[in-house]
């Protein structure tokens, strides 16, 4: 069985990263959507509520699981025995973090591979810092996160 992990903060979920959880689906057996307990981050929402969000979006997909870990990814990953990791990439100004990520997982273990998948173009822009600040001085997201997710940040945001 080929499993992947798709890691993140994912505060919140935007149709970006969905996109790149849907084509992950098509290429491997299972995907694990693994949101990151992050302890230096200030997130706009609890893991148990990404997590939920998460796992409401992608219900209807039968080879998605969506779990949260701490400590450090590739523990993770040889916990749940993937054989890749799955890193979306929107523009170029991605690729030098994501490469020195990428290197530093071939460096704790060769035999985990690191995927890149360029997301749709329409969602080259998006990121769920943009999403935040869009929502919270009440601007429209509708198209750029899930409908349930835009319900959340407005009720986060108080309108």
């Amino acid at each position: 069985m080929r499993v992947a992990v798709y890691p993140g903060s994912f505060d919140p979920i935007t149709n970006g990263h969905l996109d790149i959880v849907q084509r992950g689906a098509r290429v491997f057996d299972q995907v694990v959507v693994a949101v990151l307990h992050n302890s230096q981050k200030n997130p706009l929402f609890s893991v148990e509520e990404r997590t939920r969000l998460i796992r409401e979006v992608t219900r209807d997909m039968e080879n998605v699981e969506v779990d949260s870990f701490d400590g450090l990814l590739i523990d993770y990953v040889h916990q749940r025995g993937a054989q890749v990791v799955i890193r979306g990439l929107r523009a170029v100004t991605d690729f030098e973090y994501e490469l020195q990520f990428a290197s530093m997982m071939r460096k704790l273990d060769s035999q985990v591979e690191t995927l890149f998948m360029m997301t749709n173009n329409q969602y080259s822009f998006l990121s769920s810092g943009i999403v935040k600040e869009v929502a919270s001085g009440g601007g429209d997201i509708k198209g750029l996160v899930p409908e349930v997710v835009e319900q959340a940040l407005a009720g986060k945001y108080g309108y």
